[in-house]
């Protein structure tokens, strides 16, 4: 297996360049990665101090800057040392810069200007924590999306991740053999969406939080006949509310927030059309 460094370099939080490089790195099989990361580099005084620790530790260097006299310093350091470097929004910048015939601005952590979006995002995360796990029913009706699941289903996180998309999720918890409350069959604004898994994953992922591993001692949440009844009657459900259901098995929170978002957007697209008719 090949060892690698490679070293993430931003005037920011770091979050851009760390997701573009992993997922460009998901691309390649039998290497080693040791990631090296550099937030809120903005000096060229920082540049300086990062280059003589990436001696010691040579490897490609991925960067986010944007200040040009910083950019020009990596490249410096880079060429002295004989290493590789790219800054992953070059060919997007440039191609905006082109269609839209305007220069950038080149300003570090322009993402991240508190507005109305951020506000908004704030809001929803605040939302997300305070109707987890069926609490505030009441409210129900404020939600844009409500995901409705047995145990382990990923329900929680993927609540805080669609909230980062300004999404008001809630989330309410199937117990086997009780119905949900009228109030939450009835609510008419928010998008449901059924989430199920995999038996076999699904009582891993409950053997691993009861910190469980004695295949002996058996619970009803764990035994796999009682687990596969209760995915069927979620199931049922589901199919008797008409919900759009993910099978969450092997998903990451992010695919499954992607298909949600897909979901929401296309029934309130739909619900907008029939209005305007």
């Amino acid at each position: 297996m090949k060892k690698i460094d490679i070293h993430m370099l931003s005037d920011a939080t770091g979050e851009t360049v760390v997701h573009m490089t992993r997922a460009c790195l998901s691309q390649f099989e039998g290497i080693s990665v040791r990631e090296h990361l550099w937030i809120l580099m903005r000096t060229e005084h920082q540049i300086d101090e990062m280059m003589s620790v990436i001696a010691l530790n040579p490897g490609v260097v991925i960067y986010t800057i944007v200040d040009p006299k910083l950019r020009e310093r990596i490249h410096e350091g880079c060429y002295r040392l004989q290493i590789p470097c790219v800054s992953v929004l070059d060919p997007v910048i440039n191609t905006l810069m082109l269609y839209l015939g305007k220069e950038s601005s080149n300003k570090p952590g322009r993402q991240y200007i508190v507005d109305d979006n951020y506000f908004n995002k704030i809001d929803a995360i605040d939302f997300a924590l305070h109707h987890d796990d069926g609490q505030r029913l009441e409210e129900i009706e404020k939600a844009d999306v409500v995901l409705v699941g047995i145990s382990r289903t990923s329900k929680t996180p993927t609540c805080l991740y669609l909230a980062q998309h300004t999404i008001k999720a809630a989330n309410y918890p199937l117990v086997p053999g009780i119905d949900p409350p009228e109030i939450l069959l009835n609510a008419k604004n928010p998008v449901f969406v059924g989430l199920t898994e995999n038996p076999d994953r699904l009582i891993a992922l409950r053997r691993h939080r009861l910190g469980q591993f004695d295949e002996h001692n058996e619970t009803d949440y764990i035994n796999p006949e009682r687990v596969k009844d209760e995915i069927l009657w979620a199931r049922r459900l589901f199919s008797k509310m008409k919900w759009p259901v993910i099978d969450v098995t092997n998903r990451s929170i992010e695919e499954t927030s992607a298909s949600i978002l897909k979901i929401y957007s296309n029934i309130k697209k739909n619900v907008l059309m029939s209005v305007q008719e």
